[in-house]
């Protein structure tokens, strides 16, 4: 057992445009995967001093390490649901085709290349042409693109969990970050909220508020949902870090923007870490956990046996999205 996982136990608390240039159309049908702002006022003077950490590099291909089997604490067991679509026959046959992919990219100013992104559309979204979507924005990892989460197998495991009634069905949007600097050298989180955003709520069927959007990443993209979820209350009602960590820039605020976020738009936040994760990762993740627990906002953590590689997340997919989907259990 590593240093990191003897010193935790997971523990779960309950609560208290810009024009486009073009947009390709990219049928996908089960991908498998493969291994591999508004600033908030000046932060004042905090009680204690701020942590610092040390910034992950990018992760070596020789560091990649087999994952062992999977042995991890369970997550809660879904709600019960009622059948989500009508049984005609029609659904029933667009049942048994998987969602797909649509990948295009936005022009914007804000960004010296385009804006890349790629879609999940559930199964039958075509077929129901009145119904309304929640949706999951998912970023990736340093190093990696928008298509990590497909290559992870996202779109498998929400086809799975959709067609058989556990999880409402929803869209997932996954935009590529091509800089990999801090937000205040990096416009990406701000062409995801004025360009990206707006234009996913223009050009698909969502819902429009913010209990029915969602926000997480693993790794850098991790550190990109605290940062986006925390900055925009108002836009996001659940943050997801996978093996994510706190951007340096944004350390010495997160307190107080925690503070001015009204009860009533406090995210969901869900954590979790590799015990044999990179310690610089694994110290601010911590950190921001413990914060959490001091500032009593309910948050569910856990702690899994792994690495910081894609066979841990990809090993945990199914979990991640029972969690972002779990209010979205009833239809609006």
């Amino acid at each position: 057992m590593s240093p990191i996982h003897a010193s935790l136990h997971a523990r779960i608390m309950d609560p208290g445009i810009i024009p486009i240039v073009f947009l390709t159309i990219l049928l996908s049908v089960g991908i498998t995967a493969c291994e591999t702002s508004e600033p908030v006022s000046q932060a004042a003077p905090m009680e204690q001093p701020s942590p610092t950490f040390t910034l992950p590099a990018p992760l070596p291909s020789e560091d990649i390490h087999p994952a062992p089997s999977p042995t991890s604490t369970a997550l809660p067991s879904p709600v019960p649901t009622t059948p989500i679509f009508s049984p005609t026959n029609n659904v029933l046959s667009c049942l048994e085709v998987p969602g797909i992919f649509e990948v295009g990219q936005l022009e914007t100013s804000l960004l010296n290349s385009p804006l890349e992104f790629r879609v999940y559309l559930p199964p039958c979204f075509s077929e129901l042409p009145d119904r309304t979507y929640p949706v999951l924005y998912l970023i990736h990892g340093q190093t990696s693109a928008d298509d990590q989460w497909q290559r992870l197998g996202a779109g498998t495991a929400a086809d799975k969990l959709i067609t058989s009634g556990e999880i409402q069905p929803f869209l997932i949007v996954m935009p590529r970050d091509r800089v990999w600097r801090e937000p205040t050298d990096d416009n990406f989180g701000q062409a995801v909220i004025d360009v990206l955003l707006p234009w996913i709520d223009g050009h698909y069927r969502t819902l429009p508020g913010w209990e029915y959007r969602a926000i997480g990443g693993l790794s850098r993209g991790g550190a990109w949902a605290l940062h986006l979820g925390i900055t925009h209350p108002e836009l996001f009602g659940a943050v997801g870090m996978h093996s994510g960590f706190a951007f340096h820039s944004d350390v010495p605020s997160i307190r107080q923007r925690m503070d001015n976020i009204p009860v009533q738009l406090m995210p969901r936040f869900y954590m979790d870490l590799a015990d044999n994760d990179r310690p610089e990762i694994a110290e601010s993740a911590i950190w921001f956990e413990e914060l959490l627990t001091e500032l009593n906002i309910p948050h569910e953590w856990h702690m899994f046996p792994g690495y910081h590689e894609e066979a841990y997340w990809q090993s945990h997919l199914e979990q991640y999205l029972n969690w972002y989907a779990q209010e979205w259990h009833t239809d609006p």
